[in-house]
């Protein structure tokens, strides 16, 4: 394992990375609860992209093992478990990978909502592709190859998902008046850069950026911002770049107010994908606000000092203890025990 300096470096690193996924799945689960509770009419509900996938325990990798240990752990079916996903790709039908993963759980026992990333390096059992980055089950065979993913290495029982796709935040954010971030003057060639490809997939012209500073940034110019790779520490701060984005269009969302929550919901849910149906999100969400659950708890595996970043052939993989962290996740999720890193 690595020594003291570099895991806590590390700690840091996957702190910020952790930051942009729990971020996008806050504005998930919002979306959906507070649609299942305004449009007790289906209105609003009737606006979510559904997608349909097998529910059966075979398709979806669901084992004898798993029902057995779950049944065990959560004998009155108190939690429910929903695979999160947020895809980089520029077309509805492009096959992508999943840029974050995440597991939303409800937990009526303990009255919280959890939030249980899994790094999107981690090395796995991809069903039909052999062992490879998990990131890349979604590219393979969309959610449902990703949620069989999922539940076979860690031995859980998801059977419905969300998705919301990144570069839909381009609408999205146009639709909630641009977001505020404060933009570097090395930032802004890139920014320019990045709008060109955009601009060619849409036809549309571009708005360019022109000096530095606190900025309201429109939809095509906060995702060509969030794409800039080649400035700073690369990849990490490019991922900052897409957490204060993503925080900044949340915070809109916050500050809007309840009153106004069912006209921001119908014009954000045509961007979110679930598998969930309409009656059950009606169900869900009245479930979670009648019950008291006011918590948003997050926690991300694997856990450090049970994983190690590996090349093998010449690629970067996080290789994990699956079994360690199939238990850790399992304690987290059910019994609402958090890891705790060595």
């Amino acid at each position: 394992m690595e020594n003291n300096k570099k895991r806590s470096d590390k700690h840091k690193q996957t702190k910020k990375k952790n930051k942009k996924p729990v971020v996008i799945s806050i504005v998930v689960i919002l979306l959906l609860i507070v649609s299942s509770v305004f449009g007790a009419g289906y209105y609003y509900l009737s606006k979510i992209n559904n997608s349909k996938i097998s529910k059966s325990n075979e398709d979806l990798g669901i084992n004898n093992e798993a029902q057995k240990r779950i049944e065990q752990e959560d004998p009155n079916k108190d939690t429910v478990n929903i695979a999160l996903f947020g895809v980089d790709r520029r077309e509805k039908n492009e096959a992508s990978r999943s840029d974050s993963i995440m597991i939303a759980t409800i937990d009526k026992k303990h009255k919280k909502i959890k939030l249980s990333s899994v790094m999107r390096d981690t090395y796995v059992n991809v069903p039909g592709h052999g062992m490879t980055k998990i990131t890349h089950a979604y590219a393979y065979g969309g959610a449902q190859l990703a949620i069989k993913t999922l539940n076979e290495n860690f031995q859980l029982n998801i059977k419905d998902y969300a998705t919301v796709d990144f570069f839909s935040l381009e609408k999205i954010i146009d639709s909630m008046g641009g977001v505020t971030i404060d933009v570097k003057k090395e930032e802004i060639p890139l920014i320019n850069q990045n709008m060109i490809e955009t601009a060619g997939i849409e036809k549309k012209s571009i708005q360019t950026v022109t000096k530095p500073g606190t900025l309201n940034l429109n939809g095509m110019q906060a995702v060509a911002y969030s794409r800039i790779r080649y400035v700073g520490n690369g990849d990490y701060e490019r991922t900052e770049r897409q957490r204060k984005v993503l925080a900044a269009l949340f915070g809109k969302i916050q500050a809007a107010g309840v009153a106004k929550y069912p006209s921001i919901v119908s014009t954000l849910l045509p961007y979110t994908e679930t598998s969930i149906s309409n009656l059950d999100l009606v169900s869900m969400g009245t479930g979670v606000l009648t019950s008291g659950t006011k918590t948003l708890d997050q926690e991300r595996f694997p856990v450090d000092g049970y994983c190690d970043g590996k090349m093998i052939g010449g690629v970067y993989y996080l290789v994990a203890d699956l079994k360690a962290t199939t238990d850790q996740m399992h304690k987290y999720i059910f019994d609402d025990i958090k890891p705790t890193a060595k």
